[in-house]
């Protein structure tokens, strides 16, 4: 059984008999309805059952001339709001399924982003149409799942640091920019800059704590491709409930090195009180939503 479906309010899926209670459930009261052209003889079908403002549970698979449903997987989801981030994304189809990973590259993490893709079926209908191919220029709407949260107060700054710590990433994009496009000079003092860097952290680890040191991160997790540890100032944060279990969530919009997305996760899981301004700090499961 999945574990992220604890994320969206079902903390009571114990044995395969209460998957199965799920499943059927989302079968027979689904709300969303999504086929594609898949085989000949077969279409690939996505079924989806709401849960709450922006939770619930999907269902894929294959479905035949006789209109009979074959499950392949299922996946719970968290919709995000708002546009993450605008880039060249890759569209990769898991081995295994008919899943869809995506990839891209934003210059205000540093590293390359892999995440679920929630509209996996609307992709393929969009390819097999021929509107876009398996890199496609546009934006995301990035959402995290996560089973549990830890609330930090902010870092205090006054005006100036902020000034100067803006002018310090702006400056790290352009040259991130120019080193992906080979220029060597800018590789060369990125490279200077993170061995200065790590002598300034290892000197204030000695006398300080190391989250008053690092105000925000993103890092992959763990060997999924998809699992990421994050660090985020709140900007939002509202309190729903699963409608089936009555489990109540936070639902936190992050700025996490200037990226903004959306976080799901059970009101009880979450150590401290969510205001904004302060800090979350969780592993998250990475999904996005790709606007075609």
């Amino acid at each position: 059984m999945h574990q992220y479906l604890k994320a969206v309010g079902f903390d009571n899926v114990r044995t395969r008999k209460d998957l199965k209670e799920i499943m059927e459930e989302v079968r027979a009261e689904y709300g969303h309805q999504t086929i594609v052209s898949y085989k000949p003889g077969e279409d690939f079908c996505e079924i989806r059952k709401e849960y709450g403002q922006c939770i619930g549970v999907a269902i894929c698979g294959e479905l035949d001339e006789y209109e009979n449903f074959e499950p392949s997987y299922y996946f719970p989801y968290f919709l995000g709001s708002g546009i993450s981030t605008y880039a060249e994304i890759a569209v990769e189809r898991r081995i295994e399924k008919e899943q869809y990973v995506g990839m891209c590259e934003d210059s205000r993490i540093g590293i390359s982003l892999i995440f679920t893709l929630q509209n996996g079926i609307e992709y393929m209908r969009e390819r097999q149409a021929g509107f876009v191919s398996a890199e496609v220029t546009t934006s995301v709407t990035l959402a995290g799942l996560a089973l549990s949260g830890t609330v930090l107060l902010p870092v205090i700054k006054d005006e100036q640091k902020q000034k100067s710590e803006q002018e310090a990433s702006d400056n790290r994009k352009m040259l991130l920019n120019a080193a992906r496009n080979g220029d060597q000079t800018a590789i060369e003092t990125l490279t200077l800059d993170d061995i200065d860097i790590y002598s300034q952290v290892s000197r204030r680890l000695a006398r300080e704590d190391v989250f008053s040191i690092v105000d925000t991160y993103f890092m992959p997790y763990g060997v999924e491709c998809d699992l990421y540890s994050i660090m985020g100032e709140i900007l939002a944060v509202r309190k729903r409930k699963n409608i089936s279990t009555g489990v109540e969530l936070y639902q936190m919009k992050l700025n996490v090195n200037e990226l903004q997305f959306d976080v799901c996760v059970p009101a009880a899981e979450v150590m401290g009180e969510p205001e904004i301004g302060r800090r979350f700090k969780a592993t998250v499961w990475l999904q996005g939503y790709i606007n075609f």
